[in-house]
């Protein structure tokens, strides 16, 4: 091949290259500190994630590495309760679990309800599923859990809205994102949780309730 012909590809490799919109810079310092004003205004700057009275309706798919599930979900918060209601589409089976400052109450299992102080603990036991409850009240808002939890590692994109987190082991990552009319913030659409082989899976059809 001809230098002048390498010479043209060159130049058109360089122009179709030139035309490539640059790529997003995020400011670390904007970003954390739009992601601390987001935690402010939907109450959860304190640490609690179970504030403030909130509500969610979509679709999850479970997994553990050796079964999987999927169905209808239903999360909501009020005045210190917490119920999660998970239904599958075609046989309407499911179970409801409640939990409350007095503990933790599972109900649809064969054999009756039970009940235990810790409802991740007992979620596991009964079911298998591994969910991280106590954090995922702040994950799923895409906010960081508190200390206790471990430290928050956070990446942004480019709108200073997270697109992945890192805490306890968990690594948790958002696609697509929707205003929320109560607190007037971006809240996410797709939401996946993942560690080792338990994954959780989440498409958000509706923040706060009906």
């Amino acid at each position: 091949m001809t230098g002048a012909r390498l010479a043209a590809i060159a130049s058109v490799l360089l122009a179709g290259c030139a035309s490539l919109p640059p790529p997003a810079t995020i400011d670390p310092v904007a970003a954390a500190a739009a992601q601390q004003a987001r935690a402010t205004a939907l109450g959860l700057a304190g640490g609690d994630c179970a504030a403030p009275d909130w509500a969610l309706s979509g679709r999850v798919a479970l997994a553990n590495g050796r079964e999987g599930g999927s169905g209808r979900l239903e999360w909501a918060q009020a005045a210190g309760h917490l119920r999660l209601l998970l239904t599958a589409p075609v046989t309407r089976q499911g179970w409801q679990l409640d939990v409350d400052a007095a503990g933790a109450t599972l109900s649809g299992l064969e054999g009756g309800p039970r009940s235990g102080t810790d409802a991740t603990r007992l979620l596991r036991d009964a079911t298998g599923w591994d969910i991280p409850l106590a954090a995922l009240g702040c994950w799923l808002r895409a906010v960081a859990a508190p200390a206790s939890v471990g430290p928050a590692v956070l990446a942004y994109g480019p709108h200073q809205l997270p697109v992945r987190l890192e805490q306890g082991g968990w690594v948790v990552e958002y696609d697509g994102w929707a205003v929320d009319a109560a607190s007037g913030q971006s809240l996410p659409t797709r939401v996946e949780a993942r560690r080792g082989d338990d994954r959780v899976r989440l498409v958000v059809d509706r923040w706060g309730r009906e």
